[in-house]
């Protein structure tokens, strides 16, 4: 029978966070680089598609055969049935994807104003050296500072009753946010932005019937990663 099981969770930023907007027009002092931002609320938040993206990359070179990951439509079919593959020229199908990403908008702005941060986000200093003429540039970047909290939502849209395919479809969801864990979200990583940890994860059928013994393993699945 066809279902929908609903993932939530909490990502905690530890480190952080620049996921950038658009700066196709910027008035003279403002930030160089800003980050994503509500356009209602202006608060600070982070694209389902950013999340989307980030997890399948990460499971993608986990189930890798060495270190280049195959195009989209050649990835194991763990992925492309999670994510999503197009129509290629060989007549396969596209491929749509099971998992639905939710926008996250920051939760916890009011506990952050508290602490004295206005808006949720700070703004880094940083500056880069030509190697030989020593010339500096220096940028501003915004990022979303660490103690933000975003409301994790996917839906896993299981469409038909295959406990095993299902089980494993859920494992690799749990993988992704493992990984996620100990990788970053948004630009910078490597210098130390974006590290978040993921709290409360929890599935639950919201659309149609799934037995409570499969639910369970999936709820096992994804805490004990």
């Amino acid at each position: 029978m066809y279902s929908k099981i609903k993932i939530t969770g909490i990502i905690n930023i530890e480190t952080g966070m620049h996921i950038g907007a658009s700066d196709g027009f910027s008035v003279i002092g403002a930030v160089d680089s800003p980050v994503a931002k509500d356009a209602l609320s202006r608060i600070p938040y982070i694209p389902g598609s950013s999340l989307k993206g980030k997890l399948r990359s990460l499971v993608a070179k986990a189930y890798s055969n060495g270190d280049i990951v195959s195009e989209f439509n050649n990835q194991d079919d763990k992925i492309t049935r999670l994510f999503g593959a197009g129509a290629d020229k060989n007549g396969n199908h596209p491929k749509p994807s099971r998992l639905i990403f939710s926008d996250m908008i920051m939760e916890n702005i009011e506990e952050l104003k508290k602490n004295g941060v206005e808006d949720g986000t700070e703004v880094k200093e940083e500056n880069t050296i030509h190697l030989i003429t020593a010339v500096a540039k220096p940028r501003q970047i915004e990022r979303v500072v660490r103690g933000a909290k975003f409301p994790l939502t996917i839906i896993y849209n299981a469409e038909k009753e295959n406990e095993k395919e299902l089980l494993e479809d859920i494992e690799t969801v749990a993988l992704g946010l493992k990984l996620l864990s100990y990788d970053y979200i948004g630009g910078h990583g490597s210098r130390g932005y974006g590290r978040v940890t993921i709290d409360n994860i929890n599935a639950e059928c919201v659309v149609g019937d799934i037995n409570k013994e499969i639910l369970d393993k999936c709820n096992e699945l994804l805490k004990r990663n």
